[in-house]
């Protein structure tokens, strides 16, 4: 095999909680977010972007993030809050892909939508070959609007998901994977 398939095959997620620092250096950063912008893009639209959460930004939307929660959680205690403050705090630099998929006279909705997933997994597969370890997650904060603009995405933009990029000491088993005769079809 080469060194891509064995990227490929072996990669893992990995849990926010269990990534830890440091996270990219500039010119890492800029690699990895120039390998996950090559994706197909039908139209050339770049119907995505980038939101870097990293540094003192990880606390400030994490405060927004419980606040958030308490207002539709009145019952939660401090406990919960404080685990809802932490969601986008554990790993160094959290990625928020955002979807700019919009109306197009050629180019359907799903596509863009299609690109902005694809954006996601090239950003993890580029951080991991660079030896970082990723988590592309979404969750609810990913669907609720005030937290979308306390973000800053447009009322038109929505989440792809949040890729959380880090190091980890230990990568977790592989979990089972289906078998091609389950998913493969000739036509």
């Amino acid at each position: 095999m080469n060194a891509t398939l064995d990227l490929l095959h072996t990669r893992r997620s990995v849990p926010p909680i269990q990534l830890a620092g440091p996270g990219p250096s500039p010119e890492e950063l800029d690699a990895i977010l120039a390998a996950a912008s090559r994706v197909p893009d039908h139209g050339k639209l770049a119907p995505w972007r980038f939101v870097l959460i990293e540094g003192e930004g990880r606390e400030r939307i994490g405060r927004v993030i419980a606040e958030t929660y308490r207002a539709d959680h009145p019952e939660a205690d401090e406990a919960r809050l404080a685990l809802e403050a932490r969601r986008l705090a554990h790993a160094p630099l959290v990625v928020a892909i955002v979807s700019r998929a919009g109306p197009h006279a050629k180019i359907p909705d799903w596509e863009q939508v299609l690109s902005a997933g694809a954006v996601a997994m090239n950003l993890t597969v580029a951080a991991n070959a660079l030896g970082f370890r990723t988590a592309w997650l979404t969750e609810w904060m990913a669907y609720d609007r005030r937290i979308l603009d306390a973000l800053g995405l447009d009322p038109t933009e929505r989440l792809a998901g949040f890729v959380h990029v880090g190091r980890a000491g230990q990568v977790p088993p592989d979990r089972p994977r289906p078998a091609l005769a389950e998913i493969v079809t000739r036509y």
